[in-house]
């Protein structure tokens, strides 16, 4: 087991993705976000009624340190009133490709 999360978040638009996702980055709360170009159907039960709409998948890379941090941005970030912020962990996965997630969510030393 490691230290790195994968976590998914969906969004309403593309745009809004791709803004929540820059932001997590520029922050160094997360070392990559992927988003799925194409929306996902989403079906879910919301205020009593079963609903459906179509959203835009984010895979946000980071550690489990960070997801207070990145749960926080978020929902500062997100125009859903519960957004989706689930984190799931890494069981395994390439030491190069982890290695490079715990240095992209730290600054560099001057």
């Amino acid at each position: 087991m490691t230290h790195k999360t994968v976590v998914l978040v969906t969004c309403g638009s593309a745009r809004e993705a791709r803004r929540i996702a820059r932001a997590l980055v520029e922050r160094r709360l997360a070392a990559c976000a992927n988003i799925l170009a194409v929306p996902v159907t989403s079906v879910y039960r919301w205020k009593g009624k079963v609903q459906s709409a179509s959203e835009y998948l984010m895979l946000i890379k980071t550690s489990r340190r960070k997801f207070a941090a990145v749960e926080r941005a978020v929902r500062a970030l997100h125009r859903y009133e519960v957004p989706e912020i689930i984190a799931l962990p890494i069981a395994a996965g390439s030491r190069d490709y982890l290695k490079w997630i715990s240095d992209s969510l730290v600054r560099a030393k001057s």
